[in-house]
């Protein structure tokens, strides 16, 4: 993977996060620490070739179901 690839996927997942943790009221602390916990930092990780074709919100959304699936909770 070139350095140019490697910083778009940091920017992207970096962007991402920031989107999760304003759509469920989290600071961007507690979004990373969830989405590592419940598996959604993975998915989007394993599914970065397909996620970054789709808009960011359809990205957050994935996360969500991805961590919901996996037992996490939104308060």
């Amino acid at each position: 993977m070139s350095s140019h690839e490697l910083d778009n996927r940091i920017e992207y997942m970096v962007t991402c996060i920031g989107d999760f943790a304003a759509q469920h009221a989290m600071t961007p602390a507690a979004a990373y620490a969830f989405l590592e916990k419940y598996h959604g930092l993975a998915f989007l990780t394993d599914c970065y070739d397909i996620e970054h074709t789709q808009s960011i919100q359809t990205a957050v959304d994935d996360m969500s179901d991805v961590c919901i699936k996996n037992g996490g909770v939104f308060a």
